[in-house]
Parts: C-alpha cells; structure tokens; sequence
C-alpha cells in the first residue's frame, strides 16, 4: 500500500504497515521476493547477517524488523539505492542495526572480512546476458541482468563471507536451479529448496535455496508454499509471512 508519493519516489508498507519503505518511482521496485528472502533466515541473538545485493534494504529491514536482536550489514552496486537504503534504515529506526554499503562484490568494501557473517542472504539477479527482457531503467538492469558477476562469482562471494558452519540463502528462478545447483553442490551441505507455487498446480517460479558452509548432509526439498488461492488472493500460509512477519519454518 502506498503512504506518499512525489515525482521521484514513492514511500511504501511492508509486513502489514511495519515497514515503511521509500523506493524510485521508476526502475526496479521492490515485490515479494526480497520479504519471503528475509523470511528464510532465522538467526540467533547477537549474529550479524550479510545481504548480498541489498537494494534499497527491503530484506534488511524486514530481517532486522522480525529479528530484534540481531544486525545486517547490507552491499549493494547502484549509490542510488544505497541513499534510499540509508534513508529506510532511518525511517524505520534501524539505523543501529541495518547498514548498506556502496560496493561491488568483484571488489568488496575493505569493511567487509571474510568469514565474518553467521548467515549470508541473496537476491541475485535472475537474467543472463543474453536475455532479451532487459530492463531500460538502470536500477531495474543492474538488479535483474547477470553483469560481470555471474551466479558462479556471486556464490563464491557468499561463501568467502560467511563462517563455518554458517548458512548461505538464495531466492532464485527456479528454472535456473540446475545452473544454481551445479555450482553449490559439494561447497555447500544440507542444502534445501523451498519452491515457491504460484498457485494449485502451477509451476514454481521462485525457490529458496538455503546451504550451510563446511557441513556434509543430504539435499532435501521442502513442501514449498502456495502463494495464491483460485481468486488470486494470498493464501493463509503466504500473508503470514507477507503481513503477520512469520518466519518459514524449513
């Protein structure tokens, strides 16, 4: 639901009105994947979780919002959507524990050290180079276009940053899932997938990848969640997550 709207951004609720979330009006704008990402992290007070690909800090914040104690440090690429993301952690007086850097993860702030985070999240982006659906506003292409980073490079960022036995999370086409896995397989263990339903019996889109760092362990693949019902409305299961701030439960 949208709060305010001026000629360049619009200001916008999450997590039934807990989040208020300014964004371009224009460009990349923020759906459900980044709330449903936040939502498969489950840290322990006092750990501290990257978020790789930050945006303008919707998945930071509703981490931080469901997870009072716990701090996320947040890089993102566009300096436009690092200004917005320092600007939400104010809004929504988070400032003390949601932070975005300006940087790219081929070269990373000098901040960030390696091995250092409990948990790793990630949007990354979801078209290749050669994709034809390329977006004209330059947010919206660097969020959604493979650049110089490739999954590949993207995973191997994750892994360096997060500790041993920390996890790794993914939201991810899911028809790109055999190029995820090829890579994770044998770097990451316990490795789950939560598929993401559009609706009965239609095809996931989006799933969940979540791994854990120095750990063996079978891959599993969860029931997923059924997002909409036959009238296109969320199902009970899905405005939970999207409204009440439930956690998924792996």
């Amino acid at each position: 639901m949208n709060f305010m709207e001026t000629d360049s951004y619009t200001e916008d609720r999450l997590l039934g009105e807990r989040i208020l979330l300014r964004q371009p009006k224009t460009g990349y704008r923020v759906a459900i994947d980044p709330i449903f990402l936040a939502a498969a992290i489950q840290p322990q007070p006092g750990e501290t979780v990257l978020d790789i690909g930050s945006g303008v800090g919707a998945a930071s914040l509703c981490l931080a919002m469901r997870c009072p104690q716990v701090r996320v440090v947040g890089i993102e690429l566009h300096r436009e959507s690092v200004r917005y993301a320092a600007e939400n952690s104010q809004l929504n007086q988070l400032r003390d524990r949601v932070e975005v850097l300006q940087g790219d993860l081929l070269r990373p702030p000098p901040r960030l050290a390696a091995g250092t985070f409990s948990h790793v999240m990630t949007n990354p982006p979801h078209l290749n180079s050669n994709s034809n659906n390329i977006s004209p506003y330059e947010s919206k292409a660097l969020s959604n276009l493979e650049g110089e980073a490739d999954f590949a490079q993207w995973a191997r960022f994750c892994l360096l940053m997060v500790r041993p036995k920390g996890t790794v999370t993914f939201i991810y086409r899911a028809d790109r899932l055999d190029q995820a896995l090829g890579f994770l397989i044998g770097k990451l263990g316990n490795i789950t997938l939560y598929p993401l339903w559009p609706g009965q019996n239609k095809p996931a889109k989006r799933i969940l990848i979540r791994g854990t760092k120095n750990t063996g362990g079978l891959m599993k693949l969860q029931p997923g969640i059924v997002l909409h019902n036959s009238n296109g409305q969320y199902t009970a299961d899905a405005d939970q997550i999207l409204r009440h701030a439930k956690g998924i439960e792996w």
